[in-house]
């Protein structure tokens, strides 16, 4: 029977159909309230509504996305009249989202009726709003499972040092791929940062997406840990319709009006950079604002207005204009670059000997890095002639398929991409990182292509390398002296009668960091720890010092053994602290050995933000093609300067001989002529990196790239004065003031020399040349018996702390090495004259 009447039913159309639509109409006012709440209108008072709303109009226009001009003046009408339930019916139109708290302060969030279109690639505003039954002033939050860095892997120290740690928050750990969306509030002035407390107001959403077409995204909302709703009430999804950003084509031209590669930063009204930096991967770098491209690329950026910061290097003019992006047709934007200084025009070519692919801030990976190509494009765009990618222990198994012994396969003839290697994180890396340029062949004897094996001090592997024709040297040199430390090692090593303090007998058997009567502050004839601490203190100002460095680092530490045998060809300079790092090598050079210097970024390690930040200038004369190997040998020759980039010794001559071509031979003491031409950037970064911030440690961090020092800002010096001075032995023997101008100044100095020595011409921090040797009745260059001491001395040290690093099967070998050195600083310190 039920059968029969069941059919019967069936057989009656009409109701059918009534039955059918009657069920598509409760799905569709069902679908409708899940998807587009109308918000209901609130019991509000007018006046304090009408002002938040009032800001929140301005706030849109602020952001290039006003309210359609009818609505706006409607609203304006009803804000007029203090019309609260006007003023909801208006702009409730325009919400995305409801935000509901209850008296509790739990949070519930639905669907507003607004289109939810987004732009790829931009941010896109829209209104939320805010019923707050709980009253409450906390700070709203959006969020979204969505949203996200794309990248993982990076070191978070790396990241503290530059002052951005920010970058290393909710990393794509998991390879997550649907980290499309980046979700903020709206919160700066004419807005709030915290909820006012009104039963009623509205807040803006900024919603960014990665991707185009229809994505699906949650978006959650709380006023603090705990405050979401239970059930996934505090959350809500949205479909959005995300439009495709604009590929922009790029016409590049430099200075000469020929094709090239520039640096280029975008920038909204809000000074937000694009593409966002938490959705890039390579070819760009999450943690550089900066984008690179060559002439004939393209940027995917946002329709509208956006701010172009455009340059290729800190040879270049920094320049900045207003672009509008377009959507509705194709756009080209035409960077045209203007050098204020080109330092090949005198014959020298720019180089970072010592930049990285992978580690450290490198991302998803660490240990797979980046292609050759990436890494082109950040060499060619900061205007470098050479760059150097070293493979190094976390990347080796991956990083030397790139290997070559000749330039990479990217290489242009004015720009030379070269893999190499930096002994670090395996092998002698506790004795100290090396440096290996011009490489032949990067498997050590016996390795079989792994890091098993390599010798466990540096002598060995630097001597491997000059063996097959290549250049070395150490990088992050500096030797940081711990002044409290040092002053108890000094009472411990030299404290015979067991005082606590040292008397003038004691302390002649060591080095002192200044002359005895000078640290005995009291007069007393006892030298205490409180009085070394203090002259050690003084003493980590000053280049030239005598402080004796702790020698536990992972910088230059072998370097006086390894340039006592013959095997180091330069030490590293301009990405860690100046003045120790200058001071080793004027020791060194006080000694009468011929170690050059040589400019190194050692990117991303130590500073993410570019390549080049520290350079060397190579005379190699007029040039249509750089030659690799005759760059590096240009290096291990001295013919340089090492640089900023923003500071230039484009001629630098004493007696017309030029660093690294050949020694002046005087018969007797006398003068000699010098004449130089130097050029200082009309700006420069205002940074402790530059010198134009004072660190909060002192005279002694000036330089530093390793760490920012102050909170990172986008500050620029413009002009002011800078001091050349010219260095004989390490004292300054003569100096002028140049105006920092963009000018080519010519600089010219008589300076009388006694004896053998060294000179140069330097601007501290930010450049110093190598030296000119002269030779005074043949005698050699043993121009300080302290400076021999010291480099002593830190073998002696050295050898204490690491000696058992070095393995057992080689610690004699090394141990002779190490004793034959001190020797041999012993005997020049003896024939030092002072």
């Amino acid at each position: 029977m039920m059968n029969a009447e069941r059919t019967a039913s069936d057989r009656n159309p009409r109701h059918l159909m009534c039955l059918v639509f009657l069920i598509v109409c409760l799905l569709f006012c069902a679908s409708t309230e899940l998807q587009a709440e109308s918000p209901a209108v609130e019991k509000v008072e007018g006046q304090p509504l009408a002002a938040n709303v009032k800001r929140l109009i301005s706030a849109l226009d602020y952001l290039g996305a006003p309210l359609p001009a009818p609505l706006v003046q409607k609203l304006n009408t009803a804000c007029d009249q203090r019309d609260a339930a006007t003023i909801q019916k208006l702009l409730d139109s325009e919400v995305l989202c409801l935000v509901s708290l209850n008296p509790e302060v739990r949070t519930k969030v639905a669907r507003g009726p607004a289109v939810a279109v987004l732009q790829q690639g931009g941010f896109t505003p829209f209104v939320v709003k805010v019923v707050n039954h709980s009253t409450v002033t906390r700070q709203l939050q959006i969020s979204s499972p969505q949203a996200g860095p794309v990248y993982s892997g990076a070191a978070l120290n790396s990241l503290k040092r530059q002052a951005q740690p920010e970058l290393n928050r909710n990393e794509n750990k998991a390879g997550a791929t649907d980290r499309f969306l980046e979700v903020e509030l709206f919160q700066a002035s004419p807005m709030t940062v915290k909820l006012s407390g009104l039963e009623v107001e509205y807040v803006l959403a900024l919603i960014y997406c990665h991707e185009s077409g229809k994505r699906e995204a949650t978006l959650a909302f709380d006023v603090g840990a705990g405050t979401q709703d239970l059930g996934f009430r505090g959350e809500v999804p949205v479909l959005f319709d995300v439009r495709p950003a604009v590929p922009v084509k790029l016409s590049i031209l430099d200075f000469d009006g020929k094709p090239t590669a520039a640096r280029l930063l975008f920038r909204d009204s809000q000074k937000r950079v694009y593409p966002l930096q938490a959705k890039r991967l390579a070819p760009d770098f999450f943690f550089q604002p900066q984008i690179y491209r060559q002439d004939g690329d393209t940027v995917m950026l946002p329709a509208g207005e956006l701010e172009m910061e455009y340059s290729r290097g800190p040879e270049y003019q920094r320049l900045t204009r207003k672009v509008k992006i377009s959507a509705e047709e194709e756009q080209t934007l035409e960077v045209s670059l203007k050098r204020w200084v080109n330092p090949r025009a005198f014959g020298f070519y720019s180089g970072d000997h010592h930049i990285h692919a992978a580690g450290c801030a490198h991302y998803d990976n660490p240990t797979k890095g980046v292609t050759p190509q990436d890494m082109f494009n950040q060499v060619k765009g900061e205007g470098l002639n050479v760059g150097c990618v070293l493979t190094w222990g976390p990347c080796f198994d991956v990083q030397r398929q790139f290997f070559a012994s000749t330039a990479d396969r990217v290489s242009e003839p004015l720009t030379l991409l070269k893999y190499d290697l930096e002994i670090s994180g395996f092998g002698s890396a506790a004795l100290g990182h090396v440096c290996l340029l011009n490489l032949q062949n990067q498997t050590y004897p016996g390795t079989l292509g792994t890091t098993t094996g390599w010798p466990s001090w540096t002598v060995p592997v630097l001597r491997w390398c000059k063996e097959q024709g290549g250049v070395t040297g150490f990088p992050h040199s500096a030797l940081r002296v711990n002044p409290p430390l040092a002053a108890q090692r000094l009472i411990r090593e030299l404290d015979q009668d067991k005082s606590k303090t040292l008397n003038p007998e004691e302390a002649a058997a060591g080095l002192l960091p200044a002359a005895f009567p000078v640290i005995d502050a009291d007069g007393n004839r006892q030298l205490t720890l409180d009085e070394l601490t203090q002259a050690l203190e003084q003493a980590a100002d000053q280049l030239p010092n005598l402080a004796v460095p702790e020698m536990n680092g992972g910088g230059a530490m072998e370097i006086c053994v390894s340039t006592a045998e013959g095997v180091c060809d330069f030490i590293s300079a301009m990405d860690t602290e100046r003045i120790p790092e200058w001071n080793t090598w004027y020791h060194i050079l006080n000694c009468g050995f011929p170690l050059k210097v040589s400019g190194e970024t050692d990117f991303p390690c130590m500073s993410s933000r570019r390549v080049g930040q520290g350079r060397v200038y190579v005379q190699l004369g007029q040039q249509s093609e750089v030659d690799f190997t005759q760059w590096c040998q240009g290096i291990r020759q001295g013919r340089s300067y090492v640089s900023d980039g923003y500071a230039h010794a484009l001629e630098f001559l004493v007696n017309d001989v030029a660093p690294g071509f050949e020694d002046i031979q005087l018969e007797l003491p006398g003068k000699v002529k010098i004449t130089a031409k130097v050029a200082f950037a009309p700006e420069t970064p205002r940074a402790v990196a530059y010198g134009l911030l004072d660190p909060p440690e002192g005279r002694r961090a000036a330089g530093d790239t390793r760490v920012l020092h102050a909170p990172r800002h986008s500050e620029y010096v413009t002009a002011g004065k800078r001091l050349v001075e010219i260095v004989m032995n390490g004292s300054v023997v003569g100096q002028q003031t140049v105006p920092a101008d963009g000018k080519i100044h010519s600089l010219q100095f008589d300076v009388p020399v006694e004896k053998s020595s060294w000179i140069a011409l330097r601007q501290f921090p930010q450049l110093h040349t190598n030296p000119v040797n002269v030779i005074v009745a043949n005698q050699p260059i043993r121009a300080s018996r302290e400076s021999a001491l010291w480099c002593a001395e830190t073998i002696k040290l050295l050898w204490k702390n690491r000696h058992l690093k070095i393995a057992e099967s080689e610690r004699k070998t090394a141990g002779q090495t190490y004793q034959r050195a001190i020797q041999t600083y012993l005997q020049r310190a003896e024939a030092a004259v002072n």
